[in-house]
C-alpha cells in the first residue's frame, strides 16, 4: 500500500526546498550582478522577514566589503551571524521589539549617502517584525489594529493596504529614508499573485492605496469602530502626496507558484500530479469545500496528487488555539469522511513552518482523523466553533510540526487519492 502520509510530507519538504532563499538570491545575483560602487561607496544590507537569516548569509558571501549589515527576523529563525546585528521582532502581532527593529532599519538606511547602495532582502513576515508607527501613532495603536486585521478575514492585500498607511517604513518608507542612495531589493514572495506592494507591506514599493482607501476597507470589514482614536484621526486626515525621491530596483526571487511546480515534478510515479489552483484564498471553510469537491471529480484508475497553493483566512469567533492550515486540514477531514472513499490523505502547511501562534506548520489528516478525535472525547464541530484546531489535531496525532524553515512562500496543500 502506498504510504501517502510520507509522500505528502516529502512533497511539503520539496516545496520548502524550492523556496530556499539562499539559492534563490544566488541565482538572481548570478543572472544580474550588482555593478561595482564608485567614489568610496559602501553596501548597506538590510534583511527583514522570516527568511532574513539565510538571505543575509548568502549575501555576505556574494557582496564585497565595505558593507554594513542588519537582520530582522523572528525568534524561531534566529541564528548568529559573525559581524552582523541580528534583531528579533514579534509575529504575527508586533511588539516593542518590532518597534526597536524598525527604528534600527530606518537609522541604518538614513546613514546612506549618494555614493552608497542599500540592498534590501525582503521576505514574508516583515510587516510585523519591523514596524515604525507613522507620526502620531504608537506601537500599541499598531498592535491593536494588527489584531483586528488578523481576525477580520480580510485579504493580505487589504491588510497590507491598511498597515502601509499606519507606517513610516512600509509602502515605500524605506525608499524615502534611504534617499539619496540607490536601492536594490531582492524579494521572496509569500503573497499569492506576487504583488510586490503587499510583500512585507512593500517597504521598497509604492503603496497599495491611500488613507481614504484604508478607512473604507476597515469600515466595510466592521473593524473601524474598534480601532484606536489616534488611528481614526490619522486615517481621516487628508492624504499627503509625496513623490518618492528614488525608485528601487525590485527583483522577485521566489514564490508559491515555483514551489507548486516543484511539488508536481517531484511526485513519484505512478501517481499523477495536478496543480489544481495556485490561488486558494478566502474563507477557510470555502477552501475546504473547494478541495473536497476537486477530489470527488479527480479519482481515476491511478493514484492522484492534487496540489494547491495560497493563503486562506479564518474568521475568529472562539478562544481556541490554531491557524489557517490546521483549521483547513480539520475541515477537509470533516467533509471528506462522508464524500471520499477511504485511503485519502491531505496535508496543509505553511512553508515558514509556523501556522498562527502555534508550534505547528499545519496538519496532515486522513479518513480516520475524525474518529481518532472522537475516541478521545473530542467534538470536531465544537472545536471548530472555538477555533481550536490545534487541540483537535493533537488528539489525532495529526499536527504537522517542522520547526522554522527559514523561508516563507505562503501555504501549500496536497490531497493524495488512491486509485478508484
Amino acid at each position: 500500500m502506498t504510504n501517502f502520509h510520507q509522500i505528502a510530507r516529502d512533497l511539503f519538504e520539496v516545496a520548502v526546498r524550492r523556496a530556499d532563499p539562499a539559492t534563490a538570491l544566488r541565482e538572481a545575483l548570478d543572472l544580474a550582478p550588482l555593478p561595482p560602487l564608485k567614489n568610496g561607496g559602501k553596501n548597506i544590507i538590510v534583511a527583514v522577514g522570516k527568511a532574513a537569516v539565510p538571505m543575509m548569509q548568502e549575501a555576505l558571501s556574494l557582496i564585497p566589503e565595505p558593507r554594513t549589515s542588519l537582520v530582522v527576523t523572528n525568534p524561531e529563525n534566529n541564528i548568529n551571524i559573525n559581524g552582523v546585528t541580528v534583531m528579533l521582532g514579534s509575529h504575527p502581532v508586533p511588539d516593542e521589539h518590532s518597534q526597536k527593529a524598525g527604528k534600527a532599519v530606518i537609522d541604518l538606511v538614513q546613514s546612506a549617502t549618494k555614493h552608497d547602495r542599500v540592498i534590501a532582502l525582503i521576505s514574508g513576515g516583515g510587516s510585523a517584525l519591523a514596524v515604525a508607527p507613522a507620526p502620531g501613532l504608537t506601537i500599541t495603536d499598531k498592535a491593536v489594529v494588527n489584531t483586528l486585521l488578523l481576525n477580520s478575514g480580510l485579504s493580505i492585500n487589504d491588510m497590507n493596504l491598511i498597515r502601509q498607511q499606519l507606517s513610516d517604513l512600509k509602502g515605500g518608507g524605506l525608499l524615502r529614508h534611504a534617499a539619496p542612495a540607490q536601492v536594490h531589493a531582492f524579494i521572496l514572495s509569500d503573497v499569492i499573485g506576487d504583488d510586490l506592494r503587499a510583500i512585507a507591506s512593500g517597504p521598497t514599493t509604492a503603496p497599495i492605496g491611500s488613507r481614504a482607501d484604508a478607512r473604507r476597507v476597515m469600515q466595510e470589514a466592521n473593524i473601524w469602530d474598534g480601532a484606536p482614536k489616534a488611528v481614526q484621526t490619522h486615517l481621516n486626515a487628508f492624504d499627503t502626496l509625496v513623490e518618492d525621491p528614488i525608485q528601487a530596483t525590485n527583483t522577485l526571487i521566489g514564490s508559491n507558484r515555483h514551489s507548486l511546480q516543484a511539488m508536481r515534478q517531484a511526485t513519484p510515479q505512478p501517481i499523477n500530479a495536478h496543480i489544481v489552483s495556485d490561488h486558494l484564498v478566502g474563507d477557510v471553510a470555502q477552501a475546504a469545500e473547494t478541495i473536497v469537491a476537486a477530489a470527488q471529480t479527480m479519482q481515476t484508475d491511478t493514484p492522484v496528487a492534487l496540489i494547491f497553493g495560497g493563503e486562506t483566512t479564518v474568521q475568529i469567533t472562539g478562544t481556541g488555539l490554531g491557524g489557517r492550515n490546521q483549521e483547513l486540514a480539520l475541515r477537509v477531514a470533516l467533509l471528506a469522511q462522508s464524500r471520499l472513499a477511504k485511503g485519502w490523505c491531505f496535508l496543509s502547511g505553511g512553508t515558514d513552518g509556523r501556522d498562527g501562534p502555534t508550534d505547528a506548520a499545519g496538519g496532515i489528516v486522513d479518513a480516520d482523523t475524525v474518529r481518532r478525535i472522537q475516541d478521545r472525547s473530542g467534538n470536531v464541530l465544537n472545536l471548530l466553533k472555538n477555533n481550536d484546531s490545534y487541540a483537535a489535531l493533537e488528539m489525532a496525532d495529526a499536527l504537522l510540526v517542522t520547526g522554522g524553515t527559514g523561508t516563507n512562500v505562503a501555504d501549500v496543500q496536497v490531497m493524495m487519492l488512491p486509485a478508484k
